[in-house]
């Protein structure tokens, strides 16, 4: 069997860069497995079923890759985003990020994302519209959201009522049609930041404030969040640019934790609704969006600029402080995004002003990157560190930073579940496992009474 299924190798190498030859010390076997070169890069891999030949006995299972987190493996092949994190590149379909934050809109890039080119100006203006026109939520959905505490976390109801969409629009299941893919795409791009603003309304006791059609999807966006008794919302014109780079920047960023959720989730073709909200409950968590609260915290604990000092030993000493949005598990050089965030910020400062939190979160920046400790180690600002304190000049509440990465990545998301449905290698999601746990044992039950009735 193991000769067999290594001739089927053997032929499928024939187009391949070449093999990677094993022999296995148990049996002596050799076997030879293909390496494929599909990255447009130069990524190299093989196929995990490849490994499945090798075996000692003809009734095994086979080999499997055993890869906590995901460190070491590829589950699709994607032509949305590019990374390379050693160089500190980041490109939507090509286009450096620099470029775009610097020269596009947000529906210029979510477009982008999704057809893979840059849209025409027809097709510009006909998105627009049509995302403009979808902003309105179902009067219902405004009572679903009144029924959460006050203190409610705005991501739980932001989770919640983008599931609840998919009861709203029945139809989104038929995701194999191209019209109705297209219309909860759309829905989901228009609605989610009315949610999510409603979210904002909601914690703060505050009437909900409809969308407003004559504006911009940004400026629509902040008058939902901030408008008050004003007849016409008009929005501060920096921090409109700052939320739009914002916006940009968190569209996207390859096969990260709530990508890899909505496209799992998605597998099951379950509706684009659902599939959404599963990357919104995945971006909830402190290890992904909730990184730049975490910032703020860490600043919080410091205290005063003229603390800074003694808190960076205490990281080096590894004496229980953590140096937040510093570092990334991705990018090995300076984040692009950090870098585009630091002038946006600049930017913003300029315009409110300087506080002890800001001089504070500087002078962290300005010791760290003259810090051998950290430069040797490469622990430079990831964009986390620059996005909260973006967002709490902008006066955001802090459990709201990461309803605001979501408004964005939902363009990202919506673009990978849609390229995971057109792949016709992709399956249902379902890996493997190496189980630790008990062999085989007879059932020895030592219970006497299994049944006992509750006392009334």
């Amino acid at each position: 069997m193991a000769t067999t299924q290594a001739s089927k190798t053997d032929k499928s190498a024939a187009g391949a860069a070449g093999a990677l030859e094993i022999k296995d010390s148990r049996s002596g076997k050799p076997y030879s497995v293909a390496i494929l070169e599909r990255g447009t890069e130069g990524d190299t891999a093989i196929r995990a079923m490849d490994l499945r030949q090798i075996k000692v006995e003809a009734d095994e299972f086979g080999m499997m890759t055993y890869d906590p987190a995901f460190m070491n493996t590829a589950s699709c092949k994607s032509a949305i985003t590019f990374i390379d994190g050693d160089k500190g590149i980041l490109r939507y379909r090509g286009f450096p990020i620099e470029q775009l934050a610097e020269q596009a809109t947000f529906l210029e890039v979510a477009w982008l994302l999704r057809h893979g080119e840059l849209p025409t100006q027809t097709e510009y203006d006909k998105w627009v519209h049509d995302i403009t026109f979808h902003t309105y939520v179902h009067e219902n959905i405004k009572d679903f959201i009144s029924g959460f505490r006050y203190n409610a976390h705005p991501m739980s109801m932001l989770t919640a009522t983008v599931a609840a969409l998919s009861s709203f629009y029945p139809e989104a299941k038929n995701i194999h049609d191209p019209e109705q893919r297209n219309i909860s795409i759309v829905r989901l791009l228009a609605k989610v930041p009315t949610l999510a603003a409603f979210s904002y309304r909601h914690s703060k006791g505050l009437p909900f404030i409809y969308p407003d059609n004559d504006l911009s999807f940004v400026e629509n966006f902040l008058s939902m969040v901030a408008r008050m008794s004003e007849p016409k919302y008009e929005a501060n014109p920096i921090f409109v640019k700052a939320l739009e780079v914002l916006f940009i920047l968190h569209a996207d960023h390859e096969q990260n934790c709530s990508t890899n959720a909505v496209r799992a989730v998605g597998s099951s073709h379950v509706d684009p609704f659902s599939a959404v909200a599963a990357g919104i409950a995945a971006l909830y968590g402190p290890l992904h969006g909730g990184a730049n609260e975490a910032v703020l915290q860490m600043i919080k604990e410091i205290g005063h600029p003229k603390n800074v000092p003694a808190f960076i030993d205490e990281v080096k000493g590894g004496k229980g402080s953590r140096l937040m949005g510093f570092g990334h598990r991705v990018y090995k050089n300076y984040d692009p995004r950090a870098k585009i965030v630091k002038k946006l910020a600049d930017d913003v400062f300029k315009q409110i002003g300087m506080d002890k939190d800001l001089e504070i979160a500087l002078k962290l920046e300005e010791v760290a990157l003259k810090d051998d400790y950290f430069v040797s180690r490469k622990l430079y600002p990831n964009v986390d560190f620059y996005t909260g304190l973006i967002y709490r000049s902008m006066a955001f509440p802090q459990d709201f930073f990461t309803v605001l990465f979501a408004v964005a990545r939902t363009a990202g998301w919506l673009a990978q579940w849609e390229e995971m449905l057109n792949d016709k290698e992709q399956k249902i999601a379902r890996p493997r496992q190496i189980y630790v746990g008990s062999p085989e044992r007879a059932y020895k039950g030592t219970l006497t009474n299994k049944f006992p009735r509750t006392r009334k």
